[in-house]
This record gives structure tokens, C-alpha cells and sequence, in this order.
């Protein structure tokens, strides 16, 4: 059955059942109807998608006033805030820890006010974290002594990663 919304008579997306009093009442709408209506629907987007949506959007909405004072940087990948905020992607692991109070405002509005993961976290995560985080660590650090052309300590450097990603 095609329906068409109750409201402007686009093809409706959303349909809603309501029974009050053992009276039903079938309500559909098209999705701008529906955010017109304040009627949200929760899908099965990846948190990744939701927010860089978010994030892009809020980028192109007028910006509150940024502190002045020197740009976050993440200090392993080197992604700074406004990266994010342009791209929607963080580098590497530690940049939650580095946007930490930037970012918790965005996850916090697009996992309807959860912050925090409660689901299973496998047994060994720490171990292989912290070897990925040094891993990302040491090829910022190569790649910023090929810029300064500081060949000997480059080769030190992938020596170490080399040694790391074998371990």
C-alpha cells in the first residue's frame, strides 16, 4: 500500500498506530512532516555516519565564538579539532581522550544522552591499544624527521615500528 502524508500529500515514510481507548488512530507522515511534528526515528546508522553528519552540520550553522588560545592538537596522529570538525573523522584512538570535552556534547546528542560504552570490551583491548597508540605515535614522529631530513633518527623510527607491528 502506497500512502501519501496526512499533512502536504507526499508519498508518507512514516506511519503511526495509536490505539486510546480500543480506538485506533493510524497517522502517516512524510519525514519533514514528521521533524515538523517533533516525531524522531531511530535508525540503524553507524555512530561514524551520525557524526560526521552532525558535526558538518553544525560547522555550516553559525559558530559560537571559539576561545582564543592555541588550536587542540592531538599529540600522537596530529589531527587538530578543526580537522574534525571539517571531516567528521578523528585520527586515532587518543584524540577522544585529547577532544574529550569537545566531543562529549556531539556523543552525547547523537546517542541520545549516552556518553558512556556498556556493552563487552574484549579481555586483551588494553594491551593492543596502547602497542596501536605508540605504533601511531612513532610514525608521526618518522614522518616529522623525514620533513626535518633527520635520516638517522627516521631509520631508528622504523626500525621500532617495524619491530612493534611484528610483535
Amino acid at each position: 500500500m502506497n500512502f501519501k502524508c496526512d499533512k502536504c500529500g507526499q508519498p508518507a515514510t512514516i506511519h503511526l498506530t495509536e490505539i486510546v481507548g480500543g480506538n485506533k488512530n493510524e497517522k502517516h507522515l512524510c519525514e519533514d512532516c514528521a521533524a515538523e511534528d517533533g516525531i524522531t526515528v531511530k535508525s540503524n546508522v553507524p555512530i561514524s555516519q551520525l557524526l560526521e553528519d552532525f558535526v558538518l552540520q553544525t560547522t555550516s550553522a553559525p559558530q559560537q565564538e571559539q576561545p582564543a588560545g592555541p588550536e587542540l592538537t592531538c599529540e600522537v596522529c596530529g589531527t587538530t579539532f578543526s580537522e574534525f570538525q571539517d571531516t567528521g573523522l578523528l585520527g586515532c584512538p587518543n584524540d577522544y581522550d585529547t577532544f574529550a570535552e569537545a566531543l562529549e556534547p556531539l556523543l552525547e546528542k547523537a546517542q541520545d544522552g549516552h556518553v558512556q560504552h556498556v556493552g563487552k570490551v574484549p579481555h586483551n583491548i588494553g594491551r593492543s591499544q596502547k602497542r596501536q597508540t605508540e605504533i601511531l605515535r612513532l610514525r608521526t614522529e618518522l614522518k616529522s624527521a623525514v620533513t626535518a631530513e633527520d635520516y638517522e633518527r627516521a631509520a631508528e623510527l622504523r626500525d621500532q615500528i617495524k619491530e612493534m607491528e611484528q610483535s
